[in-house]
């Protein structure tokens, strides 16, 4: 497990020096040009406020786009603390003390890491259209998908019988995570690691 861990840190954070020399803009630009078929893209960042209330002034077209801000919900901030949550105090009152803090702390650790991460890390311009996309210079790692995957892992340590829905669930909320334009490939691929390695250490410590 502690080679896993090693491994994933280390992937996460060469992936993210990769972002920011520039060295993987090409794969991002791909992604803008060539895999957002939903995207909505902006001419400022993301407010705080958006970041924190779910679906302010969201926008609902195209379809891919409306799906992908209705689909990715739980993943948000808010929703997924209250969400993942109700699952903490669920396996604490089951006695899994360790797991409830666990879980915890995989979600504070997660989102600390991706606040932390894109306050420290400014990737060179994409653009869509000749425009520059502003949204996606401070991007790294996606939030959404970070959240998603420890979403799906906590219900997953409380309801086994629940793996293929919660699986199904984060694997599209992830896949429209693209589609619609709200990150890059290597944003999602960050969040992937990253939640991965948050994953490794829970269940370490759960058991």
């Amino acid at each position: 497990m502690r080679v896993r861990v090693a491994l994933l840190a280390a992937s996460y954070a060469a992936l993210a020096g990769l972002v920011a020399a520039g060295s993987a803009t090409r794969v991002d630009q791909w992604g803008v040009d060539h895999a957002m078929p939903g995207a909505q893209f902006r001419s400022t960042t993301q407010r705080f406020v958006e970041a924190v209330v779910p679906l302010l002034h969201a926008s609902y077209h195209p379809f891919v786009h409306g799906l992908a801000v209705i689909w990715t919900v739980p993943a948000a901030s808010v929703p997924s603390l209250v969400l993942c949550g109700a699952v903490w105090i669920v396996l604490w009152r089951r006695g899994r003390r360790r797991a409830a803090v666990a879980w915890a702390a995989a979600w504070v650790a997660g989102t600390g890491i991706e606040v932390l991460t894109k306050e420290l890390l400014t990737r060179p311009a994409l653009h869509a259209h000749g425009l520059h996309v502003v949204g996606f210079d401070a991007s790294y790692p996606s939030g959404h998908t970070i959240r998603a995957v420890l979403l799906a892992a906590t219900v997953i340590a409380a309801w086994p019988a629940a793996r293929v829905w919660a699986i199904a669930w984060a694997a599209v909320a992830v896949a429209l995570t693209e589609l619609a334009g709200l990150h890059t490939p290597t944003d999602i691929a960050g969040g992937l690691i990253l939640a991965w390695l948050l994953i490794e250490l829970a269940r370490a410590y759960a058991d």
